[in-house]
């Protein structure tokens, strides 16, 4: 069993923010693979499949982003998987927006969703995809700026940022994290 996590925050209101870009990966995984995640398991939204024999959910938790590692520590009790079996994608402030790092454990970096996740499993290491974002302007609080739609320049280049970091997972999924990091952990990531 694998499960992918898109971090973000539900409601209308926070559709199209930076911080939801975890959820906009895992919806165009889900569109790829035509599936829906709108399951209710526990405090998330999920979807189910199978690649090779092995359960695929991909999932949005429901609970907040502060409190991702509850409806994360849920979900992989009723999968009963582990930390190994967990893959988590989320926005980042310290990439610049676009690039992409794939990291097989690593810290918080002062992502709350995060911060949560890594409490609920007492700091085990887990997969992470992290979408860049980059950095707001001196003048913005970046709570703010993470809560903000993106701008015009952005959302000209957020579908095929989606679109990269969908490809990302599906490389760790089919591949391992090793050719994953080998192919997008670079400025002009191979397809």
């Amino acid at each position: 069993m694998k499960l992918v996590v898109g971090l973000g925050n539900p409601g209308k209101k926070y559709q199209r923010t930076r911080h939801n870009l975890g959820f906009l990966v895992v919806d165009r995984l889900a569109k790829k693979n035509e599936l829906t995640v709108k399951q209710k398991v526990g405090d998330a939204l999920v979807a189910e499949s199978s690649r090779n024999g092995e359960k695929i959910v991909l999932a949005k938790p429901q609970t907040f982003m502060n409190r991702s590692g509850l409806a994360v520590k849920e979900l992989l009790g009723k999968y009963r998987g582990t930390t190994e079996d967990l893959l988590v994608v989320y926005d980042d402030l310290d990439l610049p927006f676009g690039r992409i790092r794939v990291r097989p454990q690593g810290s918080a970096g002062g992502h709350r969703g995060m911060k949560s996740i890594l409490e609920s499993f007492a700091g085990a290491p887990f997969c992470r995809v992290r979408v860049g974002i980059g950095r707001p302007p001196d003048d913005v609080d970046p709570v703010d700026y993470v809560l903000e739609p993106f701008n015009q320049a952005e959302s000209r280049e957020l579908s095929e940022l989606i679109d990269r970091a969908a490809a990302a997972v599906e490389c760790i999924l089919r591949d391992g994290i090793q050719r994953a990091m080998e192919l997008f952990n670079r400025p002009q990531p191979t397809l």
